[in-house]
């Protein structure tokens, strides 16, 4: 704890601004002061002078170029010495102001700044990070550089507080990833997962070469997307395996983001490299083989679920190509002609469309609800739609504005569908 606060600090200081500044400003009255009672501002009196010597010049030459004559040569100088001379009878003397009227403007401008500065905005939110910083600063830095695990009981009284403190003393070292790091941790913590994720991108671009900061970045990017691997995510484990071809946790989290994304033969290579690179492993691994065995099957039983679902190819008509945004999202669905929750549904980025194209698959891997699947409907002989809608907010129910196709009625042991989109709902 600093003897003085913050707070305390900055008003000191901006107090000592302030008369700085009044007195500065009342410098020449104190000037004019210490000079005598007959002081003169000479000042215009100087320039009438340079004009009178300027304009006497320019007679001369007109006078010897032959401009004018010597008569009337004589009587503008004349006429210009009589200026001069009047110039020369009139005093201006500099009036000094009083003490009080001193004393007053010393007073007045901390007084309007202090107003001025309080009255701007609400400097609350100013005042209590300060507090914050003052309070548990320190105890934030410890924990940011690693020298804690835990704060202390009394810092966390005001959780608010330590979040700010933290927070603060990362901005303040930007440049350092471990910073990022644990920040990211404090908002897992939280469950904040946006602001983790921002915050371990921050650290992965500062330090692209630590494989822990890396692995944590994809990790909690895959999880947070619902077990799909985004470009992203996908771009990270892929350069962590390059450096490190036998990285586990890299490997594990390609072949569950292959797995979820039906590319299952890529993702029982992954996890035929990694029984391998377990396997090769001295020790007893007996439990982390049977789970990856466990893995492979249920690999396996969705390929086989997945072959029996329907394949749809998605085509955006070119006139609608252009309402399409970068933020939007696809949804893609198998439902009862007759209306209801749908049997199989995906929610999609619109980065899964290429040129205007793309090709889904839906199966009960899909499922909203375990006793409503797609192989229950066609067992039931259920006559079946399948819908494709783009939204631009990314909610399930359709709002206007968004573009939609017209759902696409199949049979029961239809397996392959085309939709167009080519409407926008009004």
């Amino acid at each position: 704890m600093t003897i003085f606060s913050t707070a305390g600090l900055f008003i000191a200081l901006s107090l000592l601004i302030a008369l700085l500044l009044a007195v500065i400003t009342i410098m020449p009255w104190l000037r004019a002061a210490r000079t005598s009672g007959t002081s003169v501002d000479n000042q215009l009196l100087d320039i009438n002078v340079a004009v009178f010597r300027e304009r006497l010049a320019e007679l001369q030459t007109d006078k010897d170029s032959g401009t004018i004559d010597d008569a009337h040569y004589q009587n503008q100088k004349l006429e210009l010495e009589r200026q001069l001379l009047d110039a020369q009878r009139e005093v201006t003397p500099m009036v000094t102001p009083g003490i009080k009227s001193r004393l007053i403007l010393m007073v007045w401008v901390p007084v309007l700044a202090a107003l001025a500065y309080l009255m701007v905005g609400d400097r609350t939110p100013v005042f209590e990070l300060w507090t914050a910083e003052d309070k548990v600063g320190k105890v934030a830095d410890d924990l940011l550089t690693g020298k804690i695990d835990q704060p202390p009981v009394w810092a966390i009284e005001n959780g608010q507080q330590l979040i700010s403190a933290m927070q603060t003393n990362v901005y303040r070292h930007a440049d350092d990833p471990n910073r990022w790091m644990r920040l990211s941790e404090l908002f897992l913590s939280l469950e904040a997962t946006d602001s983790a994720l921002e915050a371990l991108s921050r650290a992965y671009r500062l330090s692209p070469d630590n494989e822990e900061i890396a692995t944590t970045y994809a990790q909690i990017s895959f999880f947070a997307n619902k077990g799909q691997l985004d470009a992203t995510s996908r771009r990270v484990l892929q350069d962590v395996l390059a450096k490190n071809p036998r990285h586990e946790g890299a490997q594990m989290l390609m072949a569950m983001g292959e797995a979820r994304s039906n590319n299952f033969e890529e993702a029982q290579g992954w996890i035929k490299r990694l029984r391998s690179s377990i396997a090769a492993k001295p020790g007893d691994h007996t439990k982390a083989l049977a789970s990856l065995d466990e893995l492979s099957a249920n690999v396996s039983a969705q390929q086989q679920q997945a072959s029996e679902g329907v394949e749809v190819s998605i085509r955006i008509s070119a006139s609608l190509l252009p309402l399409v945004k970068a933020d939007d999202v696809l949804f893609v669905a198998i439902r009862d002609v007759n209306g209801g929750p749908p049997f199989a549904a995906k929610r999609l980025p619109i980065s899964v469309i290429k040129q205007g194209e793309a090709t889904i698959s839906l199966s009960d891997l899909d499922a909203m609800m375990p006793e409503r699947t797609l192989q229950s409907a066609r067992a039931d002989k259920v006559q079946l739609a399948v819908i494709a809608r783009i939204s631009h907010s990314g909610t399930a129910a359709a709002e206007s504005g968004d573009l939609s196709g017209n759902p696409v009625v199949i049979s029961a042991d239809q397996n392959q569908a085309n939709v167009e989109i080519n409407q926008q709902i009004p």
